[in-house]
């Protein structure tokens, strides 16, 4: 029998349809590509926009049209937040939230033997951290580990605490486990991800945070990096900004989640900090670290958001000089406290992004040039046609000429120049 998987949005969806992949091939399943025919397809789906969605239902109606017969899976965000809309799709076969996903392969086998196991579940009363380990397969050079699900946020735009639960830990002993498992396989970088990485342990009552997985993992002697996913701004107070400048393994590089440069705005989207203190936080890393580099996520046309607070966003981005900004309008999700606000016309939120996409692009170009002649390390990602790419410690995308096939290497560079978009180098 045949499975192919396919995993929409963000990187959790995608370290959690490795882990599914695992889980079959453990049990002697043939893993197919997801434009394959095969015998079951399995869809990890979003939920955090409306397009997300709407791509979901696209995947899960593709799958079908490759094989009428095959068994169509829905798993994920939108499989858990909206479970009798999917379940109402023709295409689909059987929906699975995102609890459960360590019965997959039972439940999978279960259907196609004309049984039908309940599969669906109150996400939010789900209380320990579902183990799911990865293959390491999706990856070239740097290996995701998720090590918590769940997030009690609740900020007013979003979706996810009713998608995910509430914070569930994963155990330090089984995080090492996996890392030094991939490590072993030849993975040099470690990226630690989750739903919300700095409530890391609030579910624990042994005192256990954030700070004792980034000791563990960097204490393990093959992985020579270790990367944070998107975290929150209060995680950064001056014991953890210590401790990360003090870990050589460290990268210097943070994806900060921001959202508005506006506080009046942040306090109508429920983010539990001020401009001003993100731009301390901002501070107090780079003094620590002056080479940190910071990416964010910004939305536009948040409802109520006046011109005023749109300017405000765009002096404060002036101000943090992010090195890259994932800008997006803003996207009703039914079921939150913004989708019952007052809602700016569509066409005014995407202007707006396309004009603070526009000042930002510029500001990440200058950040990328101040790097000009300085000797970094870049881990390697690819080589082909004499051209190898890969990132620096504070994410940098690197270009070089090189005869060797340097893919997984890390090795110095001295960054020469910027030609059009890209920052060329040499190995010294």
């Amino acid at each position: 029998m045949k499975v192919s998987f396919c995993a929409l949005g963000c990187k959790v969806n995608q370290y959690e349809a490795d882990a599914y992949a695992k889980m079959f091939r453990d049990r002697n399943w043939d893993i197919g590509a997801f434009d394959e025919i095969c015998d079951v397809y399995i869809v990890n789906t979003c939920a955090i926009t409306n397009i997300g969605e709407r791509k979901s239902r696209q995947m899960l109606r593709r799958a079908k049209k490759l094989n009428p017969d095959a068994l169509v899976v829905a798993t994920g965000c939108y499989a858990q937040t909206k479970a009798q809309e999917v379940m109402a799709l023709p295409e689909i076969d059987v929906v699975i939230g995102t609890a459960k996903r360590a019965m997959l392969v039972e439940i999978v086998e279960a259907k196609l033997r004309g049984e039908d196991i309940d599969a669906l579940t109150d996400i939010m009363q789900e209380r320990m951290y579902e183990e799911l380990e990865c293959a390491g397969e999706t990856e070239r050079t740097r290996a995701y580990i998720k090590i918590q699900d769940g997030c009690e946020n609740f900020c007013s735009y979003c979706i996810v605490p009713y998608a995910r639960g509430p914070v569930r830990s994963r155990k330090i002993e089984n995080i090492v486990r996996e890392a030094k498992r991939l490590s072993d396989k030849g993975f040099k970088e470690i990226v630690l991800t989750g739903i919300s990485v700095n409530s890391y342990g609030k579910d624990f009552k042994n005192g256990q945070t954030l700070a004792d997985v980034i000791k563990a993992v960097c204490a393990i002697d093959k992985v020579c990096r270790v990367r944070l996913s998107s975290i929150d701004p209060r995680a950064f107070d001056d014991n953890f900004i210590k401790l990360i400048a003090d870990e050589k393994k460290m990268c210097r590089h943070f994806h900060i989640s921001l959202q508005s440069g506006s506080s009046s705005v942040l306090k109508r989207m429920n983010r539990k900090y001020t401009a001003k203190e993100y731009l301390d936080t901002l501070s107090a890393i780079r003094e620590k670290m002056p080479d940190a580099l910071i990416t964010t996520d910004i939305i536009c046309g948040f409802p109520e958001e006046s011109e005023q607070e749109f300017k405000e966003t765009l002096d404060f981005v002036k101000t943090a000089h992010f090195s890259k900004v994932h800008v997006f309008p803003y996207s009703e999700r039914s079921g939150t406290v913004a989708a019952r606000m007052e809602q700016l016309p569509r066409p005014l939120r995407e202007k707006r992004a396309r004009e603070l996409s526009a000042l930002c692009n510029s500001i990440a170009e200058e950040c990328e040039n101040s790097f000009i002649g300085k000797s970094m390390d870049v881990l390697f990602e690819q080589c082909e046609d004499g051209i190898c790419e890969g990132l620096t410690g504070n994410y940098l995308r690197v270009f070089v000429k090189s005869n060797e096939n340097l893919s997984g290497e890390i090795r110095r560079v001295e960054i020469k120049e910027r030609k059009g978009k890209k920052l060329w180098g040499e190995i010294i």
